[in-house]
């Protein structure tokens, strides 16, 4: 089957040379090298970039809370000029 990779140039140009050094085809070495991934078994689940921030900020919770009663608070109050 062909498929189009759409790898970063550093990682091209590493898995071109390994492949050369070994005396095979690129395709080989890729071929090969999926294998050897698909056949440890091992499953590495990364996260997407835009979620590498989420929860990293727990420790705040108290200050969020406190910032949050106090805009409640804020918005509790009611202007005169708004009253009429």
């Amino acid at each position: 089957m062909k498929t189009t990779l759409d790898l970063p140039d550093q990682i091209f140009r590493k898995a071109k040379s390994r492949a050369a050094e070994r005396g095979e085809s690129l395709k080989q070495f890729v071929t090969d090298a999926l294998a050897e991934k698909l056949a440890s078994g091992e499953t590495v689940r990364r996260e997407p970039a835009w979620m590498q921030g989420f929860g990293k900020l727990r420790r705040l919770h108290r200050e969020t809370a406190r910032v949050q009663a106090r805009i409640d608070e804020a918005f509790e109050t009611i202007d005169l000029e708004d009253r009429e």
